[in-house]
């Protein structure tokens, strides 16, 4: 159910673009030329990339009534998030509609002369951007404020502040457009100009919703193993944290500082395969059951072995408990014949494993945990990625959250647990196996 206020203020909005709609029929209008840029606004819009260019070249070329017409039906063929979508719709083909009316009022206030042509044009069209930018953000915290109830300011920033940049650059485009319809070649050369942009930003936007499935996968399979082992709740995330800022201390590109970074976040995405029973023992884990323990990282290996975002993942998540002096598992790897990305993800997640703060456990400040890490390197860990951490840690600072919410009925289980099996990881940067 939508707040009082928000009942009140979208009707409001509607009814004043319907208004704004009906002084559309004008003598002399190109409604050819209107039709044409409404289908390809609408075009954009259902195809997941939509092309602001063609509301300003619209806001350039067509009075304001006939301009707000091109936005509707975009308007109302977009996707929406959220409920009740008819609603939101509505809302946005309102939005949009009043926000190009309002550009095309200010682009003919300049009238012809010297405006209607290049370079005098470049000031009306500036203009109309920034008319379209002010009155879409002024809408925009209308509706966050009242139906989503966010706060005077923040809602007006999120809603000008973002979009400013990107609009003006939409904004040439749409000019480009709007001046090679009125040319000798008319809307072919104009549609041509503005294809590229749909391309561009449908590109984009897959980039953007394959990212987002990346994310949404990543969640879901560190929630899993937090659900089974509650000892690792939000330590993933740390350790994929620290180990982003290992990679990027040592100089390493984008693509494999994000590599990495997911690495830490995975990196015991193997305990899905361990029984529940070790992970739960509330007393000393038996040889046998240690060993089953460490196969954890073979585990998770293979888990991501079909995933393949995670391709340069996987070596990190099953050598990260690897020691350079050979003393490590599964393989008992030594020295150079360790991954880089395992010993890099190794420090990050003793690093966490001795600062985690947990409402069961006394923890290790950051000083004293970098310190430990300095005392093993050579040994443990790696010296240079050590000596990374350190230096990040000291420039940009580390704040190790609660990460052990849990009931009171469960905490004390979970101390003597941890009590028990722990107490030898205390002494050393070893994180639990």
């Amino acid at each position: 159910m939508l707040p009082a206020a928000a009942r009140v203020y979208i009707p409001v909005v509607v009814v004043s673009a319907c208004g704004a709609l009906v002084t559309g029929p004008r003598e002399g209008t190109p409604w050819a030329t209107a039709a044409v840029l409404a289908v390809l606004y609408a075009a954009g819009e259902r195809t997941g990339a939509s092309l602001p260019p063609v509301l300003f070249a619209a806001a350039l070329l067509l009075p304001p009534g006939a301009a707000a017409l091109v936005a509707v039906p975009g308007g109302l063929l977009a996707p929406v998030r959220g409920e009740p979508r008819p609603v939101r719709r509505v809302w946005h083909a309102a939005q949009l509609a009043l926000a190009t009316a309002a550009a095309a009022q200010v682009r003919t206030a300049f009238g012809d002369g010297p405006f209607a042509r290049l370079p005098g044009l470049l000031v009306p069209a500036l203009a109309a951007v920034l008319a379209f930018c002010l009155f879409s953000a002024a809408l925009t915290a209308g509706v966050l404020v009242t139906a989503e109830r966010t706060a005077p300011s923040a809602a007006w920033r999120e809603a000008l502040l973002e979009p400013l940049a990107p609009h003006l650059t939409y904004g040439l485009v749409g000019l480009m457009a709007a001046v090679l319809w009125q040319g000798p070649y008319g809307a072919v050369a104009a549609v041509l100009a503005l294809l590229p942009t749909h391309i561009a930003r449908w590109v984009v936007g897959q980039a953007r919703r394959e990212r987002a499935a990346h994310q949404a996968t990543v969640r879901a399979l560190v929630q899993a193993v937090e659900i089974k082992d509650r000892y690792t709740r939000g330590h993933s995330e740390r350790v994929g944290r620290a180990s982003a800022l290992i990679a990027r201390e040592i100089g390493l590109p984008p693509e494999r500082v994000e590599a990495l970074r997911l690495a830490g976040i995975l990196h015991d995405i193997g305990k899905l395969g361990v029984p529940t029973r070790v992970l739960r023992k509330d007393s000393p884990l038996t040889p046998e059951e240690r060993r089953i323990i460490e196969l954890h990282p073979g585990y998770g290996h293979e888990m991501v072995r079909g995933i393949a975002f995670l391709d340069d993942a996987r070596t990190a998540i099953l050598h990260h408990h690897e020691r350079l002096d050979g003393s490590g598992y599964p393989y008992g790897l030594a020295g150079e014949a360790i991954p880089s990305s395992a010993r890099l993800v190794a420090v990050a997640d003793a690093f966490d494993a001795m600062t985690s703060t947990r409402a069961y456990q006394a923890t290790r400040g950051v000083d004293d945990a970098l310190g430990e890490l300095r005392r093993c390197a050579g040994s443990h860990f790696d010296p240079l990625m050590v000596q990374a951490l350190i230096r990040a840690v000291r420039r940009e600072g580390w704040n190790p959250a609660v990460t052990a919410d849990e009931p009171e009925s469960f905490a004390p289980a979970q101390a003597r647990r941890h009590a028990r099996r722990e107490a030898p990881a205390r002494r050393t940067p070893e994180p639990r196996p």
